[in-house]
């Protein structure tokens, strides 16, 4: 069933009302931007940026002073400047937006309107301003000096979203954003559409927990530094700040745990946990457990299981040691026996006793 709740939510409330979603619009889920009327001030790739905006009081360059988001040139003589962009999934659901004017005061966009549309269109195609194939999915919403402003999408249906491939931001009349965010989640390809893994074990085998399948991360013991839902991001990243990292324990026994429901319920066939840039602080142990489809029960359109719960078994056997700036591999006689013949719907990777990992994937074929 649609949502009816206001579409509009306090800034204090968005990382909570999202907190079981992707952002979409992050360059670090291959996002980008196809074109835009006007970039005069500030780039608009900026808004894919997937951290907050910076300040640089006092700094100029060539056309002024330097933001961190989206600026355009005063004076449209149209009612909006536009930006459009392509999704980095396949298609994806759409169920928030957040447009954040951090640090724009005197100039920052006085309105905001979002479209999309799902088409298999070339780029160019895409990025012409006359497309006539726009769908609004967010009408103008007024936006405020400086702030976060985020809204649920009219009509979002959980249990039968529309996919979308790009959206359309429309900026009225002109001025600045900082950041755009989509929440919600990619919707993964059909069988015959997947994108081959590299380095595939055969041509069954597909990353079912990579957030560019539809994985989410659900629940975490602790994110001091960075959140666990990069953990799900595609690639290596480029710093120790895209990975997850909790804070040092002191207490005897304890670990830190993080849970991922699998966009691809399935077999497992491989575990890769890459500790990338943590060097001194990598975890000591890493474990790695999985529920049975139906066994964390369901409680909403997002099934959060309890890091205790019964129905946690064994994916990779026992405690497995790490080393710094170093992809593990877990596969053959590191798995537990049957994991390659059971449909898991969620993963737990814990760390022994805390520190960071870089990106936590797990391989097999869907259910």
């Amino acid at each position: 069933m649609a949502t009816t709740e206001s579409p509009y939510i306090p800034g204090p409330e968005i990382d909570s009302t999202f907190a079981h979603t992707t952002n979409l619009a992050s360059a670090a889920l291959n996002t980008r931007i196809l074109a835009c009327s006007n970039e005069y001030f500030a780039a608009a790739s900026n808004l894919l940026t997937p951290t907050a905006p910076i300040n640089r009081p006092g700094v100029f360059i060539h056309t002024g002073a330097w933001y961190d988001g989206w600026e355009t040139r005063r004076h449209n003589p149209d009612p909006y400047d536009w930006v459009v962009i392509k999704l980095g999934t396949a298609r994806a659901a759409i169920q928030g937006v957040e447009v954040d004017t951090g640090f724009f005061v005197g100039n920052y966009g006085e309105k905001a309107e979002v479209q999309a549309t799902c088409s298999d269109a070339d780029d160019a195609v895409l990025a012409d301003p006359s497309y006539a194939g726009w769908t609004t999915i967010l009408p103008p919403q007024p936006c405020g000096p400086s702030q976060r402003r985020a809204w649920r999408v009219p009509g979002f249906d959980p249990k039968n979203p529309t996919p979308y491939t790009h959206v359309r931001l429309l900026m009225y009349p002109d001025g600045g954003f900082g950041r755009l965010r989509l929440y919600g989640h990619a919707i993964p390809a059909a069988r015959g559409e997947r994108v081959a893994v590299a380095g595939a074990q055969d041509e069954e085998e597909e990353e079912l927990s990579s957030a560019l399948c539809g994985g989410l991360a659900l629940a975490a013991s602790d994110q001091h530094y960075t959140p666990c839902s990069n953990l799900l991001l595609p690639g290596r990243g480029k710093d120790m700040g895209d990975g997850w990292e909790t804070a040092r324990s002191r207490a005897p026994g304890h670990v830190d745990w993080a849970i991922v429901q699998l966009g691809l319920p399935g077999a497992v066939s491989r575990v890769v946990v890459d500790t990338k840039d943590f060097r001194g602080n990598f975890p000591r142990v890493v474990r790695v457990h999985g529920l049975v489809q139906g066994e964390g029960g369901e409680d909403g359109p997002v099934a959060v299981p309890a890091h205790d719960h019964p129905g946690w078994v064994e994916i990779v056997k026992g405690d497995q040691r790490c080393q710094a700036d170093t992809e593990h591999v877990f596969q053959g006689a590191d798995l537990a026996a049957g994991v390659d013949a059971q449909a898991f719907t969620h993963v737990k990777l814990t760390l022994v006793p805390d520190g960071g990992v870089k990106r936590f994937r797990v391989f097999g074929r869907r259910a």
